[in-house]
């Protein structure tokens, strides 16, 4: 689907400040079982294995509506799915806030990954189409800032309030938050009639593009090593570094901050190397993943060498985004979907596979998987990303 740019100088500012208060509130939701996990696990009477699952479910049903939702609304108003997406987001929270068993728990799991996997399929597009051309690269600036909010915020205050107040209540705030962006994305988001045709066949026009489809792949692996190791970072950090909910709290805020500092920096480091940027955040990962291996048992390195990967990590969805915009700017929404699909399936397998690590051996064998995926990853980018072309734009 071709999403034109807005044709209207009057820019829809209140909208897209609407949708980056969803992506807070989606990404809140999303990144709260790495730091309740310990909790949950407890009170349902499962493992960590299994309450990681959790992301699992997310992640499976974020990549389902990625691929399918372009096709499934072509004809319908964007406003109104935002708003369907916003009402999933609130269900999905009270749900696992209420939930007395780990199935009813998946299936609120579940409605956060199509709310995820749906609003991230459209929000470039969108963005495209709430503001003029030139004012999209700040538009999609205030958009991530809602995923850099979460990360600093979501992680550390989950885990502080978590031993306060109780993991359920927890949730019961994110379903608040949800409801505050549906209130606010009612109160500014303008109708937005379906433009252009998009199916299946799309999809697979996008993907025969030049470097396109092995680039799905590298992002792909880049995830997959990234949730494997944040998902367990908790329990690694309680039972290999040792330390207490306390200190796992300022980890996790160090965390947050430098994430959000490599968002910030992103934009300038892909103007100067989009392709070395790409290979730079998760070589970076990789190289992290196995220092914890080798010294997570000391706190201060092991506090130091999470924040760095806070910060590389900042960096990935910037660059991919930026990525994809000068290889399918004609096709945003079906490409936006095919990016989220590969995120999710990323997702789903770090966190399924590293859930199966942490049973058999520990989470020192989960962060050793994870900076292998990510080793790999930098290979396939250094093959799927060319140095710069007219159709990359130069770096």
């Amino acid at each position: 689907m071709n999403e034109p740019h807005s044709s209207d100088p009057r820019a829809e500012w209140g909208a897209v400040i609407s949708m980056g208060l969803g992506v807070f509130g989606l990404v809140t939701s999303e990144f709260l079982p790495a730091s309740l996990l310990t909790p949950m696990a407890a009170d349902l009477g499962i493992t960590e294995g299994m309450a990681g699952q959790a992301v699992t479910a997310t992640a499976i049903f974020g990549l389902l509506t990625s691929l399918l939702l372009s096709t499934v609304i072509r004809n319908a108003d964007r406003r109104n799915v935002l708003l369907v997406l916003s009402t999933f987001l609130i269900a999905s929270n009270l749900l696992v806030a209420f939930a007395p068993n780990l199935p009813l728990l998946l299936l609120g799991r579940v409605l956060l990954g199509i709310a995820l996997g749906g609003f991230w399929t459209m929000s470039t597009a969108l963005a495209m189409r709430l503001v003029p051309e030139k004012s999209v690269p700040r538009a999609l600036s205030i958009i991530f800032a809602g995923v850099s909010g979460a990360t600093v915020l979501a992680a550390p205050v989950g885990s502080f309030l978590g031993e306060v107040i109780g993991w359920r209540s927890v949730f019961l705030i994110a379903a608040a938050l949800g409801l505050l962006a549906l209130i606010v994305q009612f109160a500014t988001v303008p109708k937005l009639a379906a433009t252009g045709r998009s199916s299946l066949k799309t999809i697979g026009d996008v993907l025969t593009r030049p470097s396109v489809g092995l680039g799905m792949i590298a992002v792909t692996f880049v995830f997959t090593g990234h949730f494997a190791f944040f998902t367990y970072i908790r329990p690694f950090l309680e039972t290999v570094t040792q330390v207490d909910i306390g200190t796992v709290s300022i980890i996790l805020l160090g965390f947050g901050i430098a994430n959000f500092a490599g968002t910030f920096l992103a934009g300038p480091l892909v103007a100067r190397s989009l392709r070395l940027t790409m290979i730079a955040s998760p070589l970076l990962m990789g190289l992290l993943g196995t220092g914890l291996v080798l010294s997570g048992t000391v706190t201060a390195p092991t506090a130091a060498m999470v924040a760095i990967w806070g910060f590389a990590f900042g960096i990935v969805p910037v660059a991919w985004s930026t990525w994809l915009t000068r290889t399918t700017p004609d096709q945003a929404e079906t490409a936006g979907g095919l990016l989220v699909a590969g995120i999710n399936l990323a997702i789903a397998t770090g966190a399924a596979a590293g859930g199966a690590i942490f049973d058999a051996a520990g989470a020192t064998s989960v962060f050793m998987a994870s900076s292998i995926t990510l080793l790999a990853a930098t290979a396939l980018i250094l093959l799927a990303v060319r140095r710069p072309r007219r159709t990359m734009a130069t770096a």
